[in-house]
């Protein structure tokens, strides 16, 4: 896992600790690290220009473009020209490249983790230019093209590892053109896929795999779907999973998107009879409600138990065809006309009734390019560009090849390469050349060390040669991918310069971490002493411990009122008043408790705080609500366990800024003020 530098944000990473600590992936208080983001953008090669020493940090030199590159990335072209604004910035650059400075000097830089870490940035920044831009836009305006359809078909599954025997994928074609041959005959379909498919859901589906659409199934797959008409019988399509014999059995307009609201009542995993039974009688009486003329969305914030939803009245974003459970997202698209209440649908997570609010058909290609790029490069459709760019890289590097070297090389290898014994001193005096590309050449010695390094036994059926011949077209695309990777810098100044971020990013984080995040962790008595000459910041406004009961009409309100008044007396607890007053219905009374802060509900803040039990409210929708208030709780300073997130947030500001005066003392710092005017 790597951090998340947001690169576009390196002016706040060098103003705030905070916003340095969420940037960098590690929220000061948890340490958990996110997943670099994919850089997308595949610049041409750039002309070398002289670039001019803007500034020195403790002798370290930073180039004019760098410090351009970094400040037009947090400055749009289209921002004022605010000379004030760049020379904040530059101040904030200092502090920044002072901070990496620090970190080289304690050797941040030249650690195992580090090393490590930054070259698994290089791998994945490295991507784009490591893939054709003319394929992808192809691929990315294919799978528009077929996002506008959804098949249907159905498949059986011949079985194939992931590095099978030439014996083995013989046998596994041959199977699977022996099933194609007897469903030309006309057998059915479903039977051969629950006697013959190593799919297991065929035993359930006869094969059936419903509706998709582009960007579901593998690429071979999703490829002989949409090339074949309805009730054709592919031949066998080879995928990683093995060979498939397809059917389409249908191809529709895609159905597009649907918006809509839902109320879900939730059972847990290995719920018993009992609460599934009563959980489907609650969602019955909301569907009740909600059929006669009740609010949906007032009755999704009071009674569903999906929150995040309940607080918009149940409102869900947008959904297309695979973006829900299946059970849920068949019903919201039968669903024939905007408002309509769907029956009780049940799904893993509960019951739901469902209410269709709109639906539009699919998204524009602008809408949905910047998803389809980020999903291929993902997908097995990625190999057709990775292809296009060994051919260019070839081309542009005099790539050549001898095949009798390899041809030799091969006869000289015995069986021992089956059993993984075999040692390439059998073949130290061949040397001729495989294949060269730029000015880098391979020999046969070099691919028999490698076949020595890397081999393992194989199956009996397999052959010498075909093993090594398999394994010589990976070395040759590898070192062919390695020699553009390795001068990406060379070629590409904008990769290097977005390297060089990224690996300040790293000595940031580490540096800052050490003496300012973690350290305000660390150092309890710091951040007690911190706080306690602090107090007067972290205070708690008048606030108030109440309970609010709400009701579903004046008699069960009635009933409430007495039992809430006889509390005391009686020793009812409200878990007590609850079970009594819902033995009818679970909808009766709901009941909410806590200590609020003003401004923390709008019910609370509605009434004077005063200690007792207000009076009855009747609300538009005929519920009844009143509210007690325990205590009232005069303003007060906050403790530090209370407000300890706040405070070490705080507390870590502090230490940074110490650190920085002492930054800026201990080295010096000297800008190239008529490069710096020159910058526009």
């Amino acid at each position: 896992m790597y951090r998340k530098f947001s690169i576009l944000g390196l002016g706040l990473i060098m103003a705030c600790s905070t916003l340095v600590a969420q940037t960098a992936g590690k929220k000061p208080a948890s340490g958990k690290k996110n997943t670099v983001p994919t850089v997308v953008a595949s610049p041409p090669p750039q002309v070398e220009v002289v670039d001019p020493v803007l500034l020195t940090v403790g002798g370290d030199e930073v180039t004019k473009g760098e410090f351009e590159s970094i400040y037009r990335k947090n400055n749009p072209k289209d921002s004022p020209n605010d000379r004030k604004a760049l020379e904040d910035y530059l101040e904030l650059f200092i502090n920044f490249k002072l901070k990496v400075k620090a970190a080289k000097v304690v050797g941040k830089d030249t650690t195992k983790a580090f090393i490590n870490e930054l070259k698994g940035y290089r791998r994945q920044l490295a991507q784009p230019y490591l893939s054709d831009k003319d394929v992808n836009e192809k691929l990315i305006e294919e799978a528009y093209e077929r996002m506008k359809k959804d098949v249907r078909a159905s498949h059986i599954l011949i079985k194939l590892g992931t590095d099978p025997t030439p014996k083995d994928t013989l046998a596994a074609y041959n199977k699977a053109l022996s099933i194609r041959n007897r469903l030309i005959k006309g057998e059915n379909f479903a039977d051969l896929a629950r006697q013959n498919s190593d799919d297991p859901s065929g035993q359930q589906n006869g094969g059936d795999l419903g509706y998709f659409t582009s960007m579901m199934m593998v690429y071979p797959f999703e490829n002989a779907a949409y090339s074949n008409s309805i009730g054709q019988i592919t031949f066998p399509v080879r995928t990683r999973f093995g060979y498939h014999i397809l059917k389409v059995t249908d191809v529709r307009d895609a159905q597009g998107q649907v918006k809509a609201a839902h109320i879900m009542v939730k059972i847990a995993d290995g719920a018993p009879d009992s609460v599934v039974a009563s959980s489907k009688k609650k969602i019955e009486e909301l569907l009740a409600k909600a059929r006669n003329g009740e609010d949906f969305g007032v009755l999704a914030q009071n009674f569903s138990d999906d929150r995040t939803s309940g607080k918009t009245g149940g409102q869900l974003p947008w959904f297309g065809t695979g973006k829900m459970v299946p059970e849920f997202e068949k019903a919201a698209f039968e669903l024939k006309e905007n408002n309509q209440i769907s029956e009780p649908v049940r799904s893993p997570y509960g019951w739901h009734i469902i209410k269709r609010l709109d639906r539009k058909g699919i998204q524009t290609f602008d809408e949905v390019k910047a998803e389809l790029k980020q999903k291929i490069t993902k997908d097995s459709r990625s190999q057709v560009s990775r292809n296009a760019v060994i051919a260019r890289v070839k081309t542009e590097n005099n790539f050549t090849e001898d095949p009798k070297s390899l041809d030799e090389l091969i006869s000289k290898i015995d069986t021992s390469y089956i059993n993984g014994k075999w040692s390439n001193t059998a073949v130290a005096g061949l040397t001729k050349k495989l294949f060269s590309i730029g000015t880098e050449t391979y020999t046969q010695a070099d691919l028999a060390k490698f076949l020595a390094d890397n081999q393992s036994k194989q199956p009996k059926e397999s052959t010498v040669e075909g093993l090594i011949r398999k394994a010589y077209d990976g070395y040759k695309v590898d070192k062919i991918i390695n020699y553009e990777d390795a001068r990406l810098e060379q070629k590409y100044p904008d990769f290097r310069l977005l390297m060089n971020e990224y690996r300040d990013g790293i000595l940031l984080f580490e540096i800052t971490d050490e003496n300012v995040w973690s350290k305000a962790i660390r150092d309890s008595s710091g951040l007690k002493n911190f706080h306690d000459q602090n107090r007067a910041k972290y205070m708690w406004g008048e606030r108030t411990e109440a309970v609010t009961y709400k009701m579903k009409d004046a008699k069960i309100a009635s009933k409430t009122r007495k039992m809430v008044e006889k509390r005391a007396k009686k020793g009812y607890t409200n878990d007590d008043i609850t079970k009594e007053i819902n033995k009818t219905s679970l909808l009766n009374l709901q009941v909410e408790e806590g200590v609020y802060s003003k401004g923390d509900n709008e019910l609370i803040d509605a009434q004077a705080w005063k200690v007792g039990v207000t009076e009855n409210k009747v609300n538009a929708d005929g519920t009844v609500t009143f509210i007690e208030y325990k205590k009232v709780m005069e303003p007060m300073p906050k403790s530090l366990s209370e407000a300890r997130g706040l405070i070490t947030a705080d507390y870590q500001t502090s230490l940074e800024q110490e650190w920085i005066k002492e930054l800026r003392a201990k080295y010096k710092v000297e800008v190239n003020k008529e490069i710096f005017n020159s910058i526009k």
